[in-house]
């Protein structure tokens, strides 16, 4: 992942709540005191750890413990392996910051320690989307950090030019908007090619489908599924509006990249990719808004993929206790309400998504994480996103012609074998 304000009442009540959760002076000194002399060490990914976010986390931490804080910034090219690695010996990070789909992988060999107190202490308030992917078999096995989800990033000006006054409140009323785009003539309604796989992920989430089922103690394919064919002839009914090939992927060309260009009405991708357009073409800038991916009514955005992090400890860490105290910090309301206007990411409380106020990007996000989602959470589903990805193919196989119910039992095969595979 790369990468409002609350009223001053609100600030010196989340102040004094913080406030009264602690002890006393007294035990503050006798837990700075059995602290002295420790440095916890906290593994987080290039981009997630801003400047200001990560001073006052280090400063509260280090006052409060009488700890270090060691946090080492780890990339993400091939940061799954050494994870796995880190966990599996005998003096592995304390905490670490892993990708919300990773969670299982993680938890299921045992590498990470239940937070099942720590939720009941600090964790009330979170966003059930956010901390679904947290759980593995129904224990806390990592606490919510941040999430980012899709929005519909468009041309401001070629949708003035369309006679087009408004943001579409419904899906209906995007359809309508880009067929005024059409119609026109003068642009590509919309830049959306076959396998945008995680915009589909979140149609799917939408209609309430599952992409997997359980079949006696193992997962097998749930394409056919009528609720996924509906996710798709949904994607199908956007697809209609684009020129992008069938068989490509968001990053084949790079879609900013092509709707840096000013000739695309739209595309729906993570806020930042507004910034790669802009690098690209800075005249742009001044063109582009963003709005919230309607669903099927105006009183429910369409469901999203939930691409974030959370924060676990790991199980052969020996100073589990003190991790807990850098959890607590790090993911206090006053610490992801400044996380959240630092870079725009979702917070993990919905009563903190005020904090995005002034991003556009991110007020776009906001309405639609309550109701987003992941891709299934099981440790297996890892094997089925590796290239060549058989969902892509079921995408272009519909978009090509296919019924769902078709294309489904084409790659069927393929994804079951996947399934099967241990992590």
């Amino acid at each position: 992942m790369k990468r409002g304000l609350i009223a001053a009442t609100g600030v010196a009540a989340m102040l004094v709540s913080v406030a009264a959760c602690g002890s006393s002076d007294s035990d503050k000194e006798k837990a700075a005191d059995g602290s002295k002399g420790k440095t916890l060490t906290v593994w987080l990914m290039d981009g997630s750890n801003p400047a200001g976010w990560t001073k006052a986390v280090q400063a509260e931490f280090e006052q409060k413990t009488g700890a270090k804080l060691d946090i080492q910034v780890q990339k993400w090219n091939g940061i799954q392996q050494k994870i796995t690695t880190a966990l599996s010996e005998s003096n592995p990070p304390d905490v670490l910051e892993i990708g919300n789909t990773q969670t299982p992988s993680y938890a299921q060999t045992g590498g990470l320690a239940e937070l099942d107190d720590l939720k009941k202490e600090i964790g009330a308030g979170w966003t059930e989307s956010l901390n679904k992917a947290a759980v593995f078999e129904g224990k806390q096995y990592a606490a919510p950090w941040y999430a980012a989800n899709r929005v519909v990033i468009y041309n401001k000006r070629i949708w003035a030019d369309a006679g087009i006054k408004d943001v579409p409140k419904t899906r209906e009323e995007f359809f309508k908007d880009l067929e005024a785009i059409q119609k026109k003539g003068d642009a590509e309604p919309l830049y959306l090619p076959g396998q945008n796989w995680y915009f589909f992920d979140g149609l799917t989430i939408g209609t309430g489908a599952d992409l997997v089922k359980k079949d006696g103690k193992k997962y097998v394919s749930n394409l056919a599924d009528p609720k996924v064919g509906k996710a798709m002839e949904i994607y199908k009914q956007y697809q209609a509006f684009s020129k992008a090939p069938k068989d490509k992927d968001e990053a084949t060309p790079q879609q900013a990249d092509v709707f840096a260009k000013g000739k695309t009405g739209a595309f729906i991708g993570m806020g930042w990719e507004a910034q790669t357009a802009i690098k690209a073409n800075p005249q742009i800038e001044k063109e582009i808004g963003y709005f919230t991916i309607p669903g099927e009514s105006a009183d429910k955005p369409e469901g999203v993929f939930l691409g974030g992090s959370n924060l676990a400890v790991a199980e052969g860490s020996k100073k589990k206790d003190l991790a807990q105290e850098f959890l607590k910090i790090a993911l206090s309301d006053k610490n992801e309400a400044a996380l959240a206007k630092e870079v725009g990411s979702i917070p993990n409380k919905d009563a903190l998504l005020t904090n995005l106020k002034g991003n556009a990007a991110a007020e776009a996000a906001a309405p639609a994480a309550k109701g987003g989602g992941t891709t299934p959470l099981i440790p297996e589903w890892a094997n089925v996103e590796n290239a060549p990805n058989p969902v892509k193919a079921y995408m272009t196989a519909v978009l090509e012609g296919k019924s769902p119910a078709d294309a489904a039992q084409q790659v069927e095969a393929e994804m079951n074998k996947r399934l099967s595979q241990k992590q």
